[in-house]
């Protein structure tokens, strides 16, 4: 009996084994994505912050869009973009990496939206290998659709049903992401994602007590701004150079950060010093303290060519006709990155927050007080983050409010 008893324990055992090591294993692996791709949205944010004005985007959909890239990649190529993108993980955990985090972002949560697609637009006629397709299908369900890029009448409509996607999967916020120049008669291949959020504060501003207010554009430059006003408990820190506001949404899964620099620091300097490091230091002393709050109302939107930002990264050889390497999507002929597009979109008013963004891949061949006062009333960063897995998935800067 005994014998029976102890067997039956150690095939239980065996049995949460295979079960109970794995989740960890995954929990393990999309830690070490999310590390990744939160050290490359800064990165891109720092590289963008170069130019002047406003800056929103999604370093999420960039990430998804260029790591279904990725998968084809190989040798050098692989390499460098690894290395912008931070991917650590081997090609065999990190794709599984990134299913199971899009699944942990995508709850059946009824106190807010967020969505996540992805298509691949493939030459109908040519050649994909298998491994590829079935890569970019179970693990970023990317239903291959084939079109047609050659025909000039075909190329039109193809471009068109693809912008008709991302428009639907945006809810109508991100339109004509694709260009008729982005695509020629030598695209083979446009890889897509879309992100969706919309939520509602928790603690929502009252209509009533939104007054119009001057926000400061320089210490001499100011616009009137609608500026939203609340008192209530909110996560906060400050140190010598900003004030860490934590606004959450409804269910209790996402949130808002703003960054705001004292009124005696450059906007300028507090993103040069910004970085993973910094930023996990700021979240990890936020404190519950009653806080009055001052946010501008305001609308931002935002088209990107990130070519040049990706190759300044390091991500040379898959823009380069001749050195580039995605011997794993085809063998047909040589494929390289024509372009990269990015688009996103952002709502912010007194009942909460809308936010849209999609990527495009264009593939083509060769041819401290008592109660803080937080009055966002100058230029801030602000990131809309999950606090589950601590993805950053939208990252902005709002310099001058618009309507």
């Amino acid at each position: 009996m005994k014998s029976k008893s102890f067997l039956k324990v150690i095939l239980l055992l065996g049995f949460i084994m295979a079960y109970v090591v794995p989740n960890n294993a995954l929990a393990n692996d999309i830690n070490i994505l999310v590390s990744g791709n939160n050290t490359f949205a800064l990165d891109l944010y720092r590289k963008l912050s170069e130019e002047k004005g406003n800056l929103f985007f999604s370093p999420y959909s960039i990430s998804s869009a260029l790591a279904m890239t990725y998968a084809g990649a190989r040798k050098e190529t692989a390499k460098q973009m690894a290395s912008t993108l931070h991917f650590t993980l081997s090609q065999k955990r990190l794709h599984p990496a990134f299913y199971n985090l899009s699944k942990l972002l995508q709850p059946n949560n009824k106190d807010y939206q967020l969505s996540i697609a992805n298509a691949l637009w493939g030459q109908k006629g040519y050649t994909f290998l298998q491994n590829f397709l079935d890569i970019t299908n179970r693990y970023y369900e990317a239903g291959f659709k084939e079109v047609d890029y050659i025909n000039d009448i075909a190329r039109e409509q193809t471009r068109q049903t693809i912008n008709s996607w991302v428009e639907n999967k945006t809810n109508g916020k991100i339109k004509n992401l694709i260009s008729p120049r982005d695509l020629t008669s030598l695209t083979r291949l446009v890889l897509t994602n879309a992100i969706y959020f919309k939520g509602k504060w928790e603690f929502q501003f009252k209509p009533e007590d939104t007054k119009t207010m001057p926000f400061y554009i320089t210490e001499k430059d100011t616009v009137d701004t609608p500026m939203m006003y609340q008192r209530a408990e909110f996560k906060y820190t400050e140190d010598n150079d900003v004030q860490v506001l934590e606004l959450p949404y409804t269910g209790g899964d996402i949130s808002m950060v703003i960054i705001l620099p004292k009124t005696e620091v450059l906007l300028s300097n507090v993103e040069k010093e910004l970085s993973m490091e910094r930023l996990n230091s700021w979240l990890s002393k936020l404190s519950k303290q009653e806080v009055d709050v001052y946010i501008p109302r305001f609308k931002l939107e935002k088209r990107f060519i990130l070519n040049e930002p990706l190759q300044k990264l390091g991500m040379i050889d898959a823009f380069d006709e001749e050195r580039a390497n995605f011997s794993g999507i085809t063998v047909q002929s040589k494929l390289y990155i024509t372009s990269v597009i990015h688009q996103a979109f952002v709502e912010v008013n007194e009942e909460g927050t809308e936010a849209a963004a999609a990527t495009a891949v264009i593939m083509g061949t060769k041819a401290v007080i008592s109660r803080p006062v937080f009055q966002a009333n100058r230029p801030f960063i602000f990131f809309i983050r999950d606090l589950r897995s601590g993805s950053i998935l939208f990252i902005g800067r709002l310099v001058t409010p618009e309507k």
